[in-house]
């Protein structure tokens, strides 16, 4: 049986999974999301873009995917943050191709303790976050602290379809099929992390369920709190907008 690890080890688990799949980390994403990360990513993107922010923070940044569409729909300098060093290093690669140097900057650090006074960014947006820290409701208000009034805030998140047939199959891809493919498809490394995920998804939620996370946005300071189900349930897309002062 998989074991889930204690929620004090949850930072060490994502450096653990991660720390060797950089350069394939955007293509694993999409084997994750059954193709529809990109989708998704686009989702969460629309709904900062129209607001044309000046500056925006990207939390859980990776190889840079979110902050680079960001900074290509929008004018905005992006600053994207991460723990885990070797993503950071794919991520200054992945700017230097699209030459947005000038644009976005990269910040080693963690979400549930950011690097940056209270009130300095436009918006942020982070990805498959929560699942990898102490204390969701902490972090979210370490997140919406760097916001300043008014500016909104988008996240992306797995999540766990409903329904007596959607949430079935999901079980049997994520518990069975996502750990196979991924070790057909990258190896030991993947399979590591198809294995892992499906119960990691799965404990968050009954820990947390989505409820829980709409109310931990209001109570973190934002307000017109909106989640969207995506791909029948598998993804979830929040927004909200940290409350004026």
């Amino acid at each position: 049986m998989q074991t889930v690890q204690a929620p004090r080890q949850r930072n060490e688990v994502a450096r653990g999974l991660f720390d060797g799949l950089p350069d394939r980390y955007d293509k694993l994403a999409e084997v994750l999301s059954m193709g529809q990360n990109r989708r998704w990513r686009r989702a969460m993107v629309d709904a900062v873009a129209p607001h044309a922010p000046a500056s925006v923070l990207d939390v859980a940044t990776g190889p840079a995917g979110v902050a680079l569409q960001v900074a290509s729909r929008t004018a905005a300098r992006v600053t994207g943050v991460d723990i885990t060093p070797q993503m950071l290093r794919a991520g200054a690669a992945n700017v230097s191709r699209h030459a947005l140097g000038d644009r976005v900057a990269l910040v080693l650090g963690r979400g549930e303790q950011l690097p940056f006074p209270d009130a300095t960014f436009d918006a942020l947006t982070f990805t498959y976050l929560l699942r990898y820290v102490d204390d969701p409701a902490v972090t979210l208000a370490e997140l919406a602290r760097v916001v300043r009034p008014g500016g909104v805030v988008a996240s992306l998140e797995f999540h766990v379809p409903p329904g007596r047939f959607w949430h079935p199959m999901w079980l049997l891809y994520t518990r069975l099929v996502l750990p196979a493919a991924g070790w057909a498809v990258g190896g030991r490394e993947w399979y590591e992390v198809g294995r892992f995920l499906g119960p990691s998804i799965s404990d968050h939620y009954r820990r947390y369920p989505l409820a829980w996370h709409v109310v931990a946005w209001e109570q973190a300071g934002m307000v017109d709190v909106r989640a969207r189900l995506m791909s029948l349930g598998g993804g979830v897309v929040m927004c909200g907008r940290r409350a004026d002062a």
